[in-house]
């Protein structure tokens, strides 16, 4: 049995009866939380290869990134005041999606839980960047975001250069496409901000670990879908250069 319902016109939950939480579940999931603090730990043998911490966190991670990411898409294809930032949104709606649906897809399969809501720290990128209006919109919603990228874009590389998993090495593949993408129409706006990014990438600050971590979903909830937008006419997997100089 399952139900629905309509959260903002384009987020959808959906879930089943009868959830239950493992030792792999949630909130022992984000490195901040994990037991060994240990990211080649193997956590569980799985037909598809082992499961390290670093794989369980990386899914989770990825799950959490779309449920910021995505409604920010919606915001910029609303709020932004130029072409370039409405198309940037359009990535960042149909490529989380896309993301989405594949850890919706191979987390029961390898046992992890994954949660419904972004981490405190994501939550409030949404809102800072929601209070803005015309080009002040467009210049915190794009920095903020190409900050995120940058710093999450080796962290992929990284998984998928070392997982020994075949479904967390799937969601590697799609992530680094889609990551790529959203960095190159994030930069196609030209308002990214490239000396402040590249020192926000390098000295994040320092936060408590509950701003970090997702809240962990009740047990039986209904899981958050992130609806497909195929109406948009967006190909995440083939993103366009970045304007050159001169």
């Amino acid at each position: 049995m399952s139900i629905s319902r309509n959260l903002t016109g384009s987020v959808v939950v959906v879930g089943a009866l009868g959830l239950t939480l493992t030792a792999l579940a949630y909130p022992a999931m984000l490195g901040v939380r994990t037991v060994s603090g240990d990211p080649n730990r193997v956590i569980a043998s799985t037909q598809y290869g082992p499961l390290t911490e670093g794989d369980r966190d990386f899914v989770v991670k990825v799950r959490s990134a779309g449920l910021w990411e995505y409604p920010l898409g919606e915001l910029a294809l609303e709020k932004g005041s130029t072409e370039e930032m409405r198309e940037a949104g359009k990535h960042l709606i149909v490529g989380h999606a896309g993301l989405d649906e594949l850890c919706r897809r191979i987390a029961p399969e390898l046992n992890i839980t994954l949660p419904n809501q972004a981490t405190p720290q994501q939550q409030q990128f949404v809102q800072t960047s929601a209070a803005q209006s015309g080009r002040q919109f467009d210049s915190t919603a794009a920095n903020i975001m190409r900050v995120t990228h940058g710093q999450i874009f080796p962290a992929i590389a990284k998984v998928r250069a070392t997982t020994k998993n075949t479904l967390v090495r799937q969601l590697a593949d799609l992530a680094n496409d889609t990551v790529l993408d959203h960095i190159t129409v994030l930069e196609n706006t030209g308002v990214v901000n490239f000396d402040q990014v590249n020192f926000q990438q390098t000295t994040p600050p320092k936060l408590p670990k509950e701003q970090l971590t997702p809240p962990p979903a009740p047990p039986g909830s209904p899981i958050v879908v992130l609806t497909p937008r195929p109406d948009l006419g967006i190909n995440t997997a083939s993103p366009k250069p970045s304007p050159s100089a001169g």
